[in-house]
């Protein structure tokens, strides 16, 4: 299938499809003409790429996933280090979820004399500390 059929079904632009290539992730077969001619197992290929991005792999991540001769080698125990990561960042948004919802109905005259609120900004500040921001002044 010609790259124009290719991005009509998977939904992604060229720019993707093309750095995608740069970076081993896919192969054309060909060229018809200007355009690249790509197998019929691309866009698996770019569902297990999608996946891989959703989950948190690393691009280098997923290329090391996909072998030379074309098979899909996925490292099982990668998977189940990943699925705890996700565990992990679930269980921490869902108590910072539940304390949002308290602090918004803490019947306290301030939200700073909500001693569930000071939990709330003593985590979020330690948290801070852990992780740098984009918008951070450093």
């Amino acid at each position: 299938m010609d790259i124009g059929e290719v991005i009509r079904q998977s939904g992604l632009p060229a720019s993707t499809l093309r750095y995608y290539e740069e970076r081993g992730l896919i192969r054309p077969l060909g060229r018809r003409g200007q355009r690249r001619i790509y197998g019929p197992d691309v866009l698996e290929r770019l569902s297990l790429i999608a996946l891989g991005r959703t989950a948190g792999f690393s691009l280098e991540d997923i290329a090391q996933m996909f072998a030379p001769d074309g098979q899909i080698h996925i490292d099982r125990s990668q998977l189940l280090a990943r699925a705890e990561q996700i565990e992990h960042t679930i269980t921490r948004l869902q108590a910072l979820s539940n304390s949002l919802r308290h602090a918004a109905a803490c019947p306290a005259p301030s939200h700073l004399e909500c001693p569930s609120f000071q939990r709330l900004l003593r985590e979020a500040a330690l948290e801070a500390r852990k992780t740098p921001t984009l918008d951070s002044d450093a």
